[in-house]
């Protein structure tokens, strides 16, 4: 699944195959914790994002649901206003792990239900992501969670879920960006209405003095992170940016006052092989 870039603004959804609508920009939580992500997210969330992704690994669900809380108090938003994600880690994979995970993401965001939870990785073999998989699909049943996907998914473990799944993935969330364009997995999703996520989309800013990028920083005149973010949804992407820091998360959010060229996205498009965080889509 693709979507069109060319009208969409920072509250614009697409519809997931599960029928529920998901936010084209993502705030993204890695890394951060305690009071930082509390004020983190409360600040998108103000700022207007409503799209949240976080992960058991994270370690930080329960900060995200009290600031997500939070703002509900302060500004009288509703609960289902905001699309949050989580993902099961490698070693909670297997079908009763996978159902005390669940419940355990349950009670540390303390939402009442979870938008999308997502396998993390491909990692833990076969026999296990099939068993993870099956818990996921009985909680959907049981409305703890209402969209099931996978993060780092390869095109043979794509394959290899179609054999099993009864409820199809919505999403496979990857890295993403112009160093590392995924474009035989991105089209494979795309052909199968499965939506990429594209985690680091900004390469932690690793990329930002690339003489290609700062063309287009000069032609636009927006910032190297704002190219980059414009990049995945002019290719259908939801791109997922993080920071903490205020101005940041606001300059991370307006991208939708300016359109690429078709050429320039072309021209942002690399051979390049450079992970930024890891890379399990080749495992077995």
């Amino acid at each position: 699944m693709a979507f069109a870039s060319k009208s969409l603004a920072l509250k614009s959804t697409v519809q997931l195959s599960s029928g529920y609508n998901i936010p084209v920009l993502g705030f993204g939580v890695y890394m951060a914790y305690g009071e930082e992500v509390i004020d983190a997210v409360y600040h998108a969330l103000k700022t207007g994002y409503r799209h949240i992704d976080s992960a058991t690994l994270y370690e930080n669900e329960k900060e995200v649901g009290i600031a997500l809380r939070k703002w509900i108090h302060d500004t009288g938003g509703k609960r289902e206003d905001v699309f949050f994600t989580t993902k099961i880690w490698d070693t909670d994979q297997g079908y009763k792990n996978t159902k005390k995970a669940i419940n355990w993401s349950l009670r540390e965001c303390d939402l009442g239900y979870i938008d999308l939870y997502l396998i993390h990785s491909p990692n833990p073999g076969r026999e296990l992501r099939r068993e993870t998989w099956q818990a996921m699909e009985e909680a959907v049943r049981e409305g703890k969670i209402r969209s099931i996907g996978v993060s780092n998914y390869g095109i043979k473990h794509l394959k290899e879920l179609e054999t099993y799944a009864t409820i199809k993935p919505v999403v496979n969330q990857l890295e993403v960006h112009p160093w590392l364009t995924r474009k035989e997995i991105v089209d494979y999703c795309q052909s199968h209405d499965i939506v990429v996520e594209a985690f680091c989309p900004i390469t932690r800013g690793l990329k930002f003095k690339d003489p290609r990028l700062q063309a287009l920083v000069k032609k636009y005149h927006k910032t190297p992170a704002q190219i980059l973010i414009r990049w995945s949804l002019e290719r259908g992407l939801i791109p997922l940016p993080k920071s903490t820091t205020p101005s940041r998360i606001k300059e991370n959010s307006e991208v939708f006052d300016f359109n690429l060229d078709k050429a320039d996205v072309e021209s942002l498009m690399t051979d390049e092989y450079f992970i930024v965080d890891w890379d399990p889509t080749n495992v077995a």
